[in-house]
């Protein structure tokens, strides 16, 4: 089997709970040109995330303590570069509810063991190109006459500052993560005062009348049918 050369620099970090599996990603993905950086779980991986950038992150579901899910969840909860570190899950469960759940939680793709390592090079090299072309949320996004900083959490129209609730900073800056790709109604709703998501509709209401042109027909801040939003910059 034939290894395409990663490009350099690429660091990633693989967490796994299983010995064998964890050294064999780590030397067949260092062989394939990444630098490759490995924990035993979700502790270890926190530690290493919060000092160190990376490019991917690889994390095994089902693990004791922590698992994948509510690493994931963790990871995206964090602010500037690191909350947006793209994330492929691993797992032996090949029920749809777990793969629906981990792209939920903002996981980038989900590969099901047992798996060919070549198709997993090809996956994270596919989940790298599409990082390297997706417009940064760090920086400030471009909503028509309206522009939005996601770092400072401010939004302007037409140079002047507009009020935002913090309910609506952190709406905006949910959909800033992922800007053209829907996000699950009910995930912008967790951890809300009504995580049934009526909350969310409200916001996205108001958000409307302050960001678009014509509210009834949003061109940046737009409804997914059977999903919930996405905020769609210029």
């Amino acid at each position: 089997m034939s290894l395409q050369s990663a490009p350099r620099g690429r660091h990633l970090l693989i967490v796994d709970d299983d010995d064998r599996i964890r050294d064999l990603l780590k030397e067949y993905l260092s062989r394939a040109g990444f630098r490759v950086t490995a924990a035993a779980g979700g502790a270890p991986a926190r530690s290493l995330l919060a000092t160190l950038d990376f490019d991917l992150a690889v994390f095994d579901v089902m693990m004791p303590g922590e698992d994948g899910f509510s690493l994931t969840r963790w990871l995206r909860d964090q602010r500037g570069a690191a909350g947006r570190t793209p994330v492929l899950m691993l797992t032996a469960r090949g029920d749809a509810s777990d793969r629906i759940e981990g792209l939920k939680l903002g996981a980038d793709d989900y590969l099901g063991k047992p798996f060919e390592p070549e198709e997993l090079l090809l996956r994270i090299e596919a989940i790298l190109r599409r990082a390297q072309d997706r417009p940064q949320p760090g920086g400030v996004l471009s909503l028509g006459r309206c522009a939005f900083d996601a770092e400072r959490g401010e939004l302007t129209c037409e140079g002047e500052p507009v009020r935002l609730t913090e309910a609506e900073v952190a709406l905006l800056r949910q959909l800033a993560r992922t800007p053209h790709e829907p996000v699950d109604r009910l995930e912008l709703a967790r951890g809300s005062v009504d995580p049934s998501g009526r909350a969310v509709d409200v916001q996205v209401t108001r958000l409307r009348r302050k960001i678009e042109d014509d509210p009834k027909a949003p061109r940046y801040l737009q409804t997914v049918r059977g999903i919930g939003y996405r905020l769609s910059p210029d």
